[in-house]
């Protein structure tokens, strides 16, 4: 699927900013290289990862080659922008771990075969052979102190007198200026793309390869996207959403975009998935006509699970989401009976205090929060309104070994809505 890239971009409301008006004209001839560096501080990328990674695969599709740069070594020193203090730094067999833990999530979204085939580089390759005294000389004599220290991700930290900025930190915008030189002479990459937040780390990388190279390079810069309430987006009330299944189950993963504002629906139809502009203004149209049947929030949920882990696991996503609205949790499998369970407010026992007497379903509403008081769980244990496993329960019932689900859970709900589980630990 062809498009033009920056008009693309603009269409989203993601395009913020770019270098030279001369890029547009760059890029009227395919197979132009640009590259997004990611940080492997941790061993699964999140959902604030995404937007980058779609913005390599939208150059993709423009007939542009991708260039995933991997920071090895840049990732064991941290990056100070929109940082308010200096990261804890990693061991680098720490950091290798993490970059090989994370390129499935690339390789689910890029090609890496055909004409415009995408490649995975780590920086740690040329900047691990960088010589301390060879970097001054002849790279760093090309930055000015004062332009760097007017850059707003160390200015900020510089007027923060608790935590300040370390040398090291405060190199970091060096090293990265030093990746664009490196690839730019190595495997032709003209452009860098990144956040707003990236704007002068960007510009200093142009700035070194016209002054060592004598050649134009330029910068892409996307709006910094936030939720409706200003939040970063890749949050949860529960913590960060992970891209990798071991990290956050393909079910919470839906969930988190299933549970999508209103408005926020909209947006991400835009910002990240690749059904076609046609499709998503007709959801956006529908949305607005009615947004109560959340259409907008069902078709970003499919299609960001779809692309993120698979079809089968958006679909098995939905059935654990209609499991748990029908009540009828004894159809879920162990797998998804786990993936529900890690999504729910959790209580937990101990298999042989179940196998003496069993847990009081009273007991169980007032531990999981489902009741304030063991008052208020007789309430509503006479009322009829609690079912474990998908059971009615009364006054007397009991949670036992032979009532776990898959021999582990006891899911509660309450009402029509409220839902918790009690789960056995060995």
């Amino acid at each position: 699927m062809d498009c033009d890239f920056l008009s693309d971009l603009s269409w989203r409301g993601l395009l913020h900013q770019t270098t030279s008006p001369q890029l547009a004209a760059h890029l009227e001839t395919p197979g132009r290289v640009a590259y997004c560096g990611f940080d492997p501080t941790s061993d699964s990328l999140t959902v604030g990862n995404l937007l980058p990674i779609t913005l390599l695969a939208r150059w993709q599709q423009a007939r542009h080659r991708p260039l995933v740069v991997m920071g090895g070594a840049t990732g064991s020193i941290g990056d100070p922008s929109g940082k308010s203090s200096e990261r804890q730094l990693l061991g680098l067999d720490q950091v290798r771990a993490n970059i090989q833990s994370q390129r499935p999530a690339f390789e689910r979204l890029l090609e890496f075969s055909g004409r415009y085939a995408a490649s995975i580089v780590d920086n740690a390759d040329w900047l691990m052979k960088l010589g301390y005294v060879e970097l001054l000389r002849d790279v760093g004599k090309h930055f000015s102190v004062n332009q760097m220290v007017a850059r707003d991700s160390v200015a900020s930290r510089l007027e923060g007198r608790e935590h300040g900025i370390s040398y090291t930190e405060f190199s970091y915008m060096i090293l990265q200026a030093y990746d664009f030189l490196h690839l730019n002479r190595t495997a032709g990459c003209t452009v860098q793309l990144g956040g707003a937040d990236q704007w002068g780390n960007i510009c200093s990388g142009i700035d070194l390869i016209r002054r060592i190279a004598g050649r134009e390079a330029y910068g892409v810069t996307n709006q910094l996207v936030t939720k409706s309430d200003g939040t970063k987006i890749g949050k949860s009330e529960s913590g960060a959403i992970y891209l990798n299944a071991n990290r956050t189950s393909p079910y919470k993963f839906h969930q988190f975009w299933l549970n999508a504002a209103d408005e926020d629906a909209v947006k991400f139809l835009r910002w990240f998935t690749f059904i076609p502009k046609g499709r998503i203004e007709e959801l956006e149209a529908s949305h607005a006509a009615n947004p109560s049947t959340r259409g907008a929030q069902r078709a970003l949920a499919d299609e960001m699970t779809t692309m993120v882990h698979s079809a089968e696991e958006a679909s098995r996503a939905n059935e654990c989401a209609r499991a748990l609205f029908g009540g009828d949790v004894r159809s879920l499998d162990a797998r998804s009976a786990a993936d529900v369970a890690q999504d729910l407010p959790t209580a937990s026992v101990r298999r042989a205090e179940l196998a003496v007497g069993g847990r009081a379903v009273a007991e169980v509403l007032v531990e999981t929060s489902l009741a304030s008081s063991k008052r208020e769980a007789r309430e509503f244990l006479q009322s009829g309104a609690v079912l474990v496993n998908g059971e009615p329960a009364v006054l007397e019932s009991l949670v036992t070994v032979a009532s776990l689900l898959h021999g582990r859970y006891a899911f509660v709900r309450r009402g029509k809505r409220q839902w918790a589980v009690l789960q056995v630990i060995d």
